[in-house]
């Protein structure tokens, strides 16, 4: 909860006037039946209408200020609410920013997600109520008991009964329903997930006609949730009851008793019925106290989970006095293991010795699981080997500045994305100052300029969400160039050119040789083709190294390259490429 509130921020003044003006409101209410009282003693049965006049004319300033006090109240909530779920979704925001790849495997993308929708909608709506309700309630309750003390205090015992009570049952059913609550929030993630799997993969969902199986899963899984919904409302439906049961009893004993000690002369007639005024009061307090039990048994769930992302750290972090230049594009791993999961004693990679000189030209290839994107992931930095050493420029990448060797460390990844804009706007990821020349030769070195000079609007044509617009290729070769733009010393193509036919790919290798010779060139492939003219080139097979030499020297020496030449080769070359 502390962990929370402290995003309240600025909006902590608007929390206190709100608590504040929701006192004077309850106050004003208060007194009301108090004067009520007094008008029916010292006026209408005393026939004194001055007396009348006046605390009549004070009952209309009270009602007045109390509606003034509680529409600021009510001002002030409604803001300081939204505000503290504004801070909250940037809080998260920016702390998943920081997030390794490791970190967000923990949460997964939907559980995030569910965090800053409905969680968060979850907290602002329990906010709200708690600085008006759970304040007006406990204040309703603590005057309402003083006046009717003052009152009568034989009679208030009554109220200790209905409140005890009252307490014993809410606070059971919050036990309950937190645990429900707890569950129900893990099944919003399960029902996202499979939203936004279903949406990303619609093409494949209607190609397949799977729309059936698609709708009767998320169906189930909605399902799910409502029927833990249910189980979770049914107990809370308990408090209406109970409320019940409590409002009956106090008026029942107040009737009871108050005729008896109106008979005995022990209490006026104004008396009683400012008594019954403050019953309501009381009890109505009670009531909205079931309401803030409720909301909160619901938020605390949504309250931890919140929290869980908050208070997550990044497991890669800058070093405290942190190397601030990569000297060169130098690649070495020495005694290198890594494991996604720590302690599970399944590696990814194994036994790993590599050392690559800066400039070289270094092709990869292996089968689909063997390895290749773990390594790359560990040069820049994505995640942390799991034992040995990975150096950069002869530094080991644990001791530079995570924004800096990122920015020397250009990566083109196997999942391409390209964000809405233009594709200026794209391309301006990898060099925010580049100019408009800079991003057309990046692109000819990429072969991108081949179908953007055929837009209509050339380099301002505006990229739709996810690239939904270019094709696989042409989204490769834009996610090319715009890794170019940041002049990297070391330039990562993971699968990266697999969209795209042999002739563009050998275009794309000569374009590198020529433009950017002093950069390390690491190139991801699964046909022999997009890594044959590399300096030299390394084989992969189950996340250890089987062989790393010239393609020529890997023909007749490494059995596994071998079998992948002579398959391709042998099955008619690459889809595009004659045998």
């Amino acid at each position: 909860m502390k962990i929370v509130l402290k995003q309240l921020g600025r909006y902590r003044k608007e929390s206190w006037l709100c608590i504040g003006l929701t006192a004077l409101e309850v106050l004003m209410e208060i007194l009301m039946p108090f004067v009520t009282a007094i008008i029916i003693d010292r006026g209408l049965e005393a026939a004194n209408l001055p007396v009348v006049y006046r605390y009549g004319a004070l009952m209309v300033a009270m009602a007045l200020l109390s509606l003034v006090f509680g529409t600021l109240a009510g001002k002030f909530a409604a803001g300081a609410s939204s505000g503290f779920a504004a801070n909250l979704r940037e809080a998260i925001y920016a702390n998943i920013q920081t997030f390794s790849f490791s970190n967000i495997d923990k949460f997964s993308v939907p559980g995030l997600v569910t965090r800053m929708t409905t969680d968060i909608t979850n907290v602002q709506n329990a906010f709200m109520m708690i600085i008006r309700v759970a304040v007006r309630s406990p204040l309703m309750l603590i005057f309402s008991y003083a006046m009717c003390l003052t009152i009568s205090p034989p009679m208030s015992l009554m109220f200790l009964i209905a409140v005890v009570f009252l307490v014993a049952v809410l606070g059971s059913i919050m036990v309950v329903t937190l645990k429900i609550f707890n569950k129900v929030f893990h099944k919003y993630d399960d029902l996202n997930a499979s939203v936004q799997e279903n949406i990303s993969g619609i093409r494949v969902v209607k190609a397949f006609v799977r729309e059936d199986y698609e709708t009767e899963k998320f169906s189930k899984a909605s399902a799910t949730l409502r029927k833990m919904f249910v189980k979770a409302e049914g107990l809370l439906a308990f408090n209406n009851p109970a409320m019940m049961i409590s409002v009956y009893f106090c008026i029942l004993c107040a009737s009871w008793l108050g005729a008896q000690f109106i008979v005995a002369g022990d209490m006026s007639t104004g008396q009683l019925t400012s008594l019954f005024s403050y019953i309501m009061s009381l009890l109505m307090g009670l009531m909205m106290l079931s309401m803030v039990v409720v909301m909160i048994s619901m938020s605390m769930a949504s309250i931890r989970r919140i929290a869980q992302v908050l208070t997550e750290r990044p497991d890669l972090s800058s070093p405290q006095q942190p190397v601030m230049e990569v000297a060169d594009g130098s690649i070495d791993f020495d005694g290198v293991s890594f494991s996604y999961k720590k302690g599970s004693g399944k590696n990814a990679l194994s036994d790993i010795d590599l050392h690559i000189k800066a400039g070289e030209t270094i092709g990869v290839i292996g089968g689909t699981g063997c390895g290749k994107s773990s390594l790359v992931n560990l040069i820049c930095r994505l995640y942390d080997a799991t034992e040995g050493t990975v150096r950069v420029g002869g530094v080991d990448v644990r001791r530079y500045d995570t924004e800096v060797l990122r920015n020397q460390v250009s990566v083109v990844l196997q999942k391409n994305t390209l964000f809405s804009g233009t594709i200026l706007e794209n391309l301006r990821w990898g060099d925010p100052e580049a100019t408009e020349a800079a991003c057309i030769r990046a692109c000819q070195a990429a072969c991108a300029d081949e179908f953007i000079d055929r837009l209509p609007e050339g380099y301002n044509t505006r990229i739709e969400r996810g690239g939904a617009n270019v094709s696989g290729g042409q989204k490769q070769r834009l996610c090319i160039a715009r890794a170019l733009l940041k002049k990297p010393k070391i330039l990562i193509l993971d699968d990266s050119t697999s969209a795209v036919d042999t002739a563009t790919d050998a275009k794309i290798q000569k374009a590198f040789a020529s433009q950017i010779p002093g950069t390390t060139k690491i190139i991801i492939a699964q046909r022999i083709s997009s890594v044959e003219h590399a300096d030299r080139i390394l084989v992969l097979d189950n996340g250890r190294i089987n062989g790393f030499d010239t393609h020529e020297k890997l023909l007749e020496t490494n059995a596994i390259y071998r079998d992948i030449y002579e398959s391709q080769v042998q099955g008619g070359g690459d889809f595009d490429q004659s045998a």
